[in-house]
């Protein structure tokens, strides 16, 4: 241990200072820790100050003075090796603090510093002095800054007043020489008023003048432009009608052709099936034909009289097919909830189309199945089954409606089968010369296979 100038080991260990160390004094005694610092292994520093020893001696001021303090107060075995380094640096100090006279002309701050790194018998007072006598200096040092500033001021301030009552005795001769000169150009201001109210008079008139000429010129453009318009629309509205009128002979030829067309065949195949039925022989008349006789194999009244069959006999539906370019057009729902309504719709309609496409491939017949488009909540995405037409109405058209327009669509003279047990469907497309077929013969043949 250290022991102080009488020779007992550090009497001042027992002091306690009963205030905050004075800032001067703790800046000095961190820049002794800090200097000694360096002269320590690592394994005698305290172990929170190990991650500094590498630090310089600046960076470890900035950076762990706090902690370096701390350890200092806490940590007597390092605070005794830090005096030794201290005895080491400043031996003469170190001497005077150890006999108890302190030299008068060192700086307090350090002699406040060394005494509470060293300890010695009275540092309490040597610091507590020491703060006591760094603070007398700094009010010393403030009071005559405080006089030296208030001095300067007052210097300032004479100046200031001196420059002040010169730049007013300036500023007085520009006044007056402005006022002058206000008056003078007040003079001019108003007749340049007058100027200005004569030439805005001027300008009004003009403006006015140029008002009246464009009005009238817009008028005459608002015009021109009326009539433009009404000439681009003529002119548009004709070549709207040459369009239309255009596209209508194209359209009524097309339609006009395809019905002729499908026409002519009906009339074709009609007349080579009534050649077959019929089994006419060569148009070459024999006299001995022209008599009356029965030849074998004619048919009589009364067999032609049993071929007749009933409305509800589904050989009728085959019949109507077998005759030439025939068109069956069924009422999709109609049907299928005549046969099967407890069915889901989508399964009526796989159902009812797939015994189409069968009808189709054994007549050889056109096939139209229309549905009713307002039943569904969304588009229908199926592949009509081959042979078989699917239609679908559009929104605001019923089905119904729909079939009359497919009926009213075909030729005069082609035969058209439309299914159905609606009274209405089947007067209307009776007019229109098709022939109706109740839905029950139709799901008789399909049954029938």
């Amino acid at each position: 241990m250290v022991e102080s100038a009488g020779g007992t080991p550090e009497d001042g260990a027992a002091e306690v200072l009963d205030r905050p160390l004075p800032d001067g004094v703790r800046r000095a005694v961190v820049q002794i820790v800090s200097d000694g610092f360096g002269g320590l292994t690592v394994g005698e520093l305290p172990p929170q100050l190990r991650q500094y020893a590498r630090f310089t001696p600046t960076r470890r001021v900035k950076f762990a003075g706090n902690a370096m303090a701390t350890a200092l107060e806490n940590d007597p075995v390092f605070r005794q090796r830090i005096g030794e380094r201290l005895r080491e640096a400043q031996p003469e100090l170190t001497a005077a603090l150890d006999a108890g006279t302190p030299p008068p002309a060192a700086d307090p701050l350090d002699v406040a510093a060394a005494a509470y790194v060293l300890r010695p018998t009275g540092w309490v007072k040597l610091v507590t002095a020491a703060g006591e006598e760094a603070q007398r200096a700094d009010a010393e040092r403030a009071d005559e800054e405080t006089r030296a500033e208030l001095e300067r001021l007052r210097t300032e301030l004479t100046a200031a007043r001196a420059h002040t009552k010169a730049e007013t005795e300036r500023l007085r001769t520009e006044l007056d020489a402005a006022k002058k000169e206000a008056e003078s150009m007040h003079r001019k201001l108003r007749g340049a008023l007058s100027d200005v109210k004569r030439g805005e008079a001027a300008l009004r008139k003009a403006a006015a003048d140029a008002e009246a000429a464009r009005a009238e010129d817009q008028a005459q453009l608002s015009a021109a432009d009326s009539e433009t318009r009404r000439l681009k629309s003529r002119l548009s509205e004709a070549e709207a009608a040459l369009e239309a009128a255009r596209r209508a002979a194209r359209e009524g030829r097309s339609v006009e052709d395809m019905r002729l067309r499908l026409l002519l065949d009906t009339v074709l195949d009609a007349a080579q099936g009534l050649r077959r039925e019929l089994a006419l022989p060569p148009v070459s008349v024999r006299p001995a034909e022209t008599v009356d006789a029965v030849e074998p194999g004619r048919m009589t009244p009364k067999d032609i009289a049993a071929r007749a069959l009933s409305e509800n006999d589904p050989a009728i539906l085959d019949q109507l097919l077998a005759l030439p370019q025939a068109h069956l057009v069924v009422d999709g729902y109609n049907v299928t909830k005549t046969g099967y309504p407890t069915m889901p719709l989508e399964k009526q309609r796989l159902r009812l189309l797939g015994s189409l496409s069968q009808l189709a491939l054994q007549t050889g017949a056109e096939v139209t199945c229309v549905f009713d488009g307002a039943e569904l909540a969304a588009p229908v995405l199926l592949a009509p089954p081959r042979g078989v037409r699917v239609l679908f109405s559009k929104p605001g058209v019923t089905a119904d409606e729909l079939i009359r327009q497919l009926v009213r669509a075909e030729p005069p003279g082609r035969p058209v089968i439309v299914a159905s047990t609606d009274r209405e469907v089947a007067d209307g497309i009776a007019k229109a010369g098709a022939r109706p077929v109740a839905s029950a013969v139709l799901l008789k043949r399909l049954t029938r296979g």
